[in-house]
């Protein structure tokens, strides 16, 4: 039997891997004709325990540890070193333990504890690390609520979360639900309440319960399909093991930095938390008007780091200069570029890690990334195990795409209040133990020859921008809700490479004679989902197209015009017109008109974040992201140029939700 290959395509051992299984199938064949074709064997042996065995040798003997007992130990190791810098305000691992115990006695006497779960909406400060180790002193699950989020999904969150009460500052007071007890933070009475309370460590009769590694120690809301978030729960069985993880690839020490730059809302914020808290490093936290990764407030800080996670989105934003060289970097939350390799990885350590929300913080972690090609996202952490599997739930061999299963310490409980979806995700384990169970990601990945896994695409309609994991069901559900839309649907495009675009496709209702208002659309979903999964156009058609089969054709989708509604109005003064040329190159339009807005022609934040930077190039001028949001056209930027001065900062006032980010 000869077996012929292009050199171009294939390398032998690969060929050769091919020619063993088929052999290996004929023998089957000849042995048991009785044999479906479903019962065949693809693996020898040797492959089986080599990616279920040698690929997942990640055993190690730590400890499961709660997480008030991690930073707890840290604190003993390390009392005097910096835990966290926010402005001018530094705290050591000493006084913010203090802190954090003082509130947490007041938390427990509210009846905060084991199982129960605490809200936390506040703005990135201090405050909101004290608050969140305060709570998981007392013994509760913190549930991060984002204040920019729209009161109908902070209702949702609320109203299924049921918090035992819920941590706000004077500026967030807004943002929590009726019928919700609610403790500001902020307050002069409280700070002198806190003040009498002991700032030892909580013990175990300090608590309503004793709190364990198997309790609950956070609730993070991620976009469903049926139109509702999801919460998910994780207990503290895996955080010692993602820390310490962390802590060999990472090479983090006591004269570390890290980058406190992910959302409170977004699971790798503990990431970054765990990456400081257990090893003795600062924790820095940018303004939150310039965690966005511009200008030069964002650079006072991330220069002074020497570790930071973001998005591959987010980096493609950020000038190389605003992180020092030798900076360990790590990319997370979507698939990772080649172009962002080539970028960053020069003089900097850049490592591509992988995790849903449904695992503690973070499953793999890639070697050291230096090639610009498509890079692996690495290989299970420790007591972690990962396994590709068939639609079957059979091993495929190394090279051959299938879905991600995930199991180990860090596996979730599962989603809150829904047992049904939980028994459907998180399913039996087959390699394991009795009882052991492991999650279906519905990613499509491939074992490497090297143990590394690499990235193929979803099994489903789930889909990443800019790090946020997004449900295209729930978007076009809100949409559903309208009477006067009769179907719709939603995608992602990418007419302009790097620039992922959310796009609502929608037909009329029978219901309605009268031609769709996109405006309305907007509006309805800006006030149901939050910024980044609101459509960066709506498009309206008379009927969706299909295939043969009767299925949506999504390749016959047209691309919006964004230019429609354009005015075209031209220039009137030399700086608008080179407005309207960096408003066009950003968004990769032939023309802007001086009218028209930033965000409807397909703008988000990010783009915003180069618009700026290039403004600054070309003008002169340094520009707060929330000037863009407040003055989205050229007129009124340009007006606002005017009126506050070349290079003076425009005076701010606090954002309307209108004029915020259509992501």
């Amino acid at each position: 039997m000869h077996f012929h290959f292009a050199v171009s395509l294939f390398d032998r051992v690969t060929v050769e891997g091919i020619a063993r299984r088929f052999v290996g199938l004929l023998e089957q064949v000849a042995g048991d004709a009785s044999l479906t074709v479903g019962q065949l064997e693809l693996l020898s042996e040797a492959e089986r325990r080599q990616v279920l065995e040698e690929f997942n040798d990640t055993a190690r003997e730590i400890e499961p540890a709660t997480l008030p007992e991690l930073f707890e130990a840290q604190v003993a190791r390390t009392p005097d070193a910096v835990a966290v810098v926010f402005e001018d305000t530094e705290l050591t691992y000493g006084q913010l333990n203090a802190r954090a115990n003082q509130l947490a006695r007041h938390l427990a006497r509210q009846g905060v504890g084991p199982e129960s779960v605490v809200g936390l909406a506040l703005p990135r400060s201090t405050d909101l690390i004290v608050a969140l180790l305060a709570v998981v002193k007392a013994g509760g699950a913190y549930l991060p609520i984002d204040p920019d989020y729209p009161a109908d999904r902070i209702a949702f969150m609320l109203d299924d979360a049921k918090p035992v009460c819920v941590l706000n500052a004077i500026a967030t007071r807004t943002t929590t639900g009726e019928g919700i007890p609610t403790i500001t933070l902020d307050t002069p009475e409280l700070t002198d309440e806190l003040r009498t309370y002991t700032d030892t460590d909580l013990t175990h009769t300090d608590r309503t319960t004793p709190l364990t590694p198997s309790h609950p120690a956070y609730l993070i809301y991620t976009s469903g399909s049926t139109g509702r978030p999801k919460g998910v729960i994780i207990t503290h069985t895996g955080l010692g093991s993602v820390a310490a993880s962390q802590s060999e690839q990472f090479e983090i020490d006591l004269n570390s930095s890290v980058l406190q730059f992910a959302s409170p809302s977004f699971d790798a914020a503990i990431m970054e938390m765990l990456m400081a808290f257990t090893t003795g490093a600062s924790l820095r936290i940018p303004l939150p008007e310039s965690a966005r990764g511009l200008g030069d407030k964002f650079n006072a800080v991330s220069r002074q780091v020497t570790h930071a996670l973001i998005t591959p989105t987010a980096l493609a934003a950020i000038p190389t200069e605003s992180l020092s060289d030798g900076t360990t970097l790590i990319v997370g939350g979507e698939a990772c570029p080649p172009s962002t390799v080539e970028t960053w990885s020069p003089r900097r350590r850049l490592i591509n890690a992988y995790g849903p929300t449904e695992a503690t913080a973070c499953v793999t972690l890639s070697s050291p990334l230096t090639e610009p090609v498509v890079p692996p996202i690495g290989r299970p952490v420790a007591n972690t195990r990962v396994f590709v599997l068939d639609a079957g739930l059979r091993v495929v061999p190394v090279g051959v795409a299938g879905e991600l299963y995930v199991a180990g310490a860090g596996l979730a409980r599962g989603y809150l209040n829904r047992p049904g979806l939980t028994a459907e995700r998180f399913v039996a384990c087959p390699f394991g133990s009795p009882g052991e169970r492991m999650y279906r990601t519905g990613d499509v990945v491939r074992w490497r020859t090297d143990g590394q896994l690499e990235f193929v695409g979803r099994a489903d309609d789930q889909v990443k921008i800019r790090g946020f994991r997004i449900e295209l069901g729930e978007i076009e559900s809100v949409l559903a809700r309208l009477d006067v839309v009769g179907q719709t649907a939603v995608i992602v495009r990418e007419d302009s490479p790097g620039n992922k675009q959310l796009v609502a496709y929608v037909v009329p209702s029978s219901k309605t004679d009268t031609q769709l208002d996109t405006a309305a659309l907007r509006e309805h979903t800006v006030a149901a989902l939050p910024d980044y999964m609101v459509p960066s156009a709506f498009v309206t058609l008379d009927t969706l197209p299909l295939t043969p089969n009767g299925k949506l054709d999504r390749k016959a989708l047209p691309a919006p015009d964004y230019t429609a509604g354009s005015t075209q109005r031209a220039p009137r003064t030399p700086q608008e017109e080179t407005l309207c040329r960096l408003f066009a190159e950003v968004l990769t339009l032939q023309h802007v008109g001086i009218d028209d807005n930033f965000f409807e022609l397909g703008g988000h934040s990010l783009l915003a974040i180069r618009l700026l930077s290039k403004a600054r190039s070309n003008l002169g001028i340094e520009l707060e992201i929330q000037a863009l949001f407040e003055a989205p056209t050229v007129a009124e930027l340009a007006g606002r140029l005017v009126e506050t001065g070349r290079t003076s900062r425009p005076a701010l006032r606090p954002m309307a939700r209108p004029g915020k980010e259509r992501s």
